[in-house]
């Protein structure tokens, strides 16, 4: 049995993911198998996979059917006693695994390890560094509030754990990895690595599009988990986990270059965020630049209705 299995789920990743599947390789930590889920890519990302010669890859080709599922089919085919995760266009420092699997080794209580994340862009360069929140043993309250493992690319988990709480949940076309570390903290504990050791690649798509399908599933997760008999003393947290959740859609909304900046759509998360929780109003410098942003964005827009409207009398 190898110690790690590593699941890469992908569809048409032809630009990436052949550095992910080096940063996986190359990790200072050996006794791993990779196994690439091809969720049915139409580019020429299989061809990449299989010009990789290394013992320890596996590829598994599927019909697409969303990460959720790439990633239950990547567990279906694991044989190790921990289990990470890591998107196509994301990248882990060389010692992320050695790191998470001595911290599970050193807190055997702990069943998920998690480090730190820096955002990249699409050349690899540093954008900012993550929250860098630290927090160990029951994470269930801090876990309800937001996501502060950032994305699916950073924890480490035994695969007993992940027996336990059952698969990624499909129906959720959107934070179903906060849902499963949700399921997974209402169970066991947590362990932190206090180092960036997850790349999160960020790019001007995954910045603009599909906010609207990341509030509904990710309402649908926060009313889950405090649905949980674990969360019976802590439902006054729920207005702060639905404003938590806007704050960062606004600002989701507006890290996008002014020109697909979506304004509208941050003014509205802006306004469920300060709905839910009133002391965000106090945050000034936040609440500011939230609003030169989108207002910016919005004349921004007006300016390009203008120009167009100008451009097509100019023709006539």
């Amino acid at each position: 049995m190898n110690e790690i299995s590593v699941i890469i789920p992908v569809y048409n990743g032809e630009k990436t993911i052949k550095e992910t599947i080096k940063s996986v390789l190359n990790q200072s930590f050996k006794l791993l198998e990779l196994i690439i889920i091809n969720d049915g890519s139409t580019d020429s990302t299989l061809e990449i996979i299989k010009s990789i010669d290394d013992s320890r890859l596996q590829v598994f080709s599927y019909p697409n059917a969303g990460l959720a599922a790439s990633r239950n089919r990547g567990i279906s085919h694991s044989t190790g006693k921990f289990i990470s995760f890591i998107d196509a266009d994301d990248l882990w420092t060389f010692d992320k695994l050695e790191s998470q699997i001595k911290a599970l080794q050193d807190h055997p209580k702990a069943a998920v390890a998690y480090s730190w994340t820096d955002y990249i862009d699409t050349e690899g360069k540093l954008l900012k560094s993550g929250r860098q929140i630290t927090a160990c043993g029951d994470v269930y309250k801090q876990l309800m509030l937001w996501n502060f493992l950032e994305n699916g690319s950073n924890p480490l988990i035994r695969s007993g754990a992940l027996e336990v709480v059952g698969n990624f949940d499909e129906t959720l076309s959107a934070a179903e990895d906060w849902d499963m570390w949700l399921r997974l903290a209402a169970c066991y504990e947590f362990v932190a690595v206090p180092k960036a050791q997850i790349l999160y690649r960020v790019s001007v798509n995954s910045m603009s599009t599909n906010l609207k399908t990341q509030e509904v599933e990710s309402l649908k997760v926060i009313e889950r988990a405090f649905t949980h008999s674990k969360a019976e003393s802590l439902q006054h947290l729920k207005k702060y986990s639905f404003a938590r959740l806007y704050k960062y859609l606004t600002f989701k909304a507006l890290e996008a270059p002014p020109k697909v900046r979506k304004s509208w759509i941050a003014a509205q998360f802006l306004w469920n965020c300060i709905k839910y929780d009133r002391s965000v109003l106090k945050q000034r410098k936040i609440i500011s630049i939230a609003v030169f942003k989108i207002t910016l964005a919005g004349l921004y827009y007006q300016l390009s209705r203008f120009s167009f409207s100008s451009k097509i009398k100019c023709t006539r």
